[in-house]
Formats: C-alpha cells, structure tokens, sequence
C-alpha cells in the first residue's frame, strides 16, 4: 500500500521523506492557504521534494474552467495530478485529461457510484473521504471495501486513494481491504509507529545497559 501525506507543509513532507514511508502528496487550496507562500509556489517546491505523484486540486465548476486550471498545473512539474470534483463537468474534465495521458484524482466522492462513475470516465486515482462520512454517522470504510470490490468486479485500474483519513484506524483498515493508497496529515504518520510497550521496551533496555555499565 502506498502512503501520500495530505497536507501542503514542506517540513512535514521533508520529515515523511526522510522516514523513507512517502510515495505522494496530496493537496488543496485549502491546506495550501495554512502556508505562506503562493500555492504554485508551494506545488513546485513539493514536486522537487517528493518524486512521486503530487494531487493539485482545481477550482473551477465547469469543464471547460477545469481543463484550463488543468493545462497550467501541469506545466509545475511532471508528477503533478490534477485533482477533479466527483460532479457531471468533472467527468467531462476527466474523460478530456485522460485521453491526453493526464492522470486525474477524482476527489469528494462518497459513494460507490460516483467511484464507478470516474473510473469509467478514466481517473487514476478515485478519492473517497471516509471521515467525512464518519462524520455524518455512516460507515466511511465500507465505502472503501465496496469500490474495491467492484473495481476488481470489472478490472479497473483506477487505484483506490483512501482520504480524508482522521487515525491510524482507518490506515489498518484500508491495509486489510487491499486499497491501493492511503493519504493522511503528519499527525497520522507518526501515530502509526508509536506504540506504549515499544517506549516502555526501549526505556528498559537503556537502563538496563546503563546498570550494567555501572558493574
């Protein structure tokens, strides 16, 4: 499984490089707006940074306004994708990239047939938000389990894009179910190595070796 970190903080992508554990970024306006430079700006720097795949999201509502966002995104660096709105003028965008060799993310999609749709439309990546829908008392990783399960149904090679992830939880989850991606913020990143015994295993050990030292 791969892992995106989902925010647009170059710190927190340089430190996730170095962990060796990031395949991608993910980001949007708004996270990019927690920054301080401009968010192109902050795209190029990320690309520079991490080889992999890096989501820009557009914000027009129509066709064609996504397509023209689409073309200058583009031009920041070989490894961006475009991130499309699961809507109607969405799928006329993706169907339009897609058939240039442009690899689009279809985000804010919270349903199974939304997913279908934008895999048929030709994404490369589809983009459930399973804490949102956590949010709103519905099951966010079933969502996850029944794309898988039609996509593999029909042979799709959309990759399944975990979002809007809240704790490790929901990473373990989409490890068992087989999705493809998992995107998270930092704070996910480091819960998912922490554990109590491994600390309390690791303060033994030093003073353990610290008492024998003293003999």
């Amino acid at each position: 499984m791969k892992f995106f970190i989902d925010t647009a903080n170059i710190e927190e992508i340089k430190t996730a490089v170095a962990m060796g554990v990031l395949d991608g970024v993910t980001t949007n306006p708004s996270l990019a707006a927690r920054e301080a430079a401009p968010y192109k700006e902050i795209l190029g720097e990320i690309c520079r940074i991490v080889p992999g795949p890096v989501s820009a999201e557009v914000l027009s509502t129509d066709a064609k306004g996504m397509l023209a966002e689409a073309e200058e995104l583009v031009k920041i660096a070989d490894n961006v994708v475009i991130k499309i709105p699961t809507i109607a003028e969405g799928l006329v965008a993706i169907k339009a990239l897609a058939e240039d060799g442009i690899k689009v993310n279809a985000t804010l999609v919270f349903s199974s047939m939304q997913a279908l749709l934008v895999a048929k439309a030709g994404a490369a990546y589809v983009s459930p938000f399973v804490g949102r829908l956590d949010d709103i008392s519905t099951d966010g990783m079933q969502l996850i389990e029944d794309i898988i399960t039609i996509y593999h149904q029909y042979n799709f090679n959309t990759e399944v894009l975990v979002a809007s992830v809240r704790h490790p939880m929901h990473v373990q989850q989409a490890a068992l179910m087989g999705a493809d991606v998992v995107t998270m913020p930092f704070k996910v990143i480091d819960q998912l190595i922490k554990h109590p015994l491994t600390d309390i295993g690791l303060e033994k050990f030093i003073a353990d070796y610290k008492k024998a030292g003293k003999n």
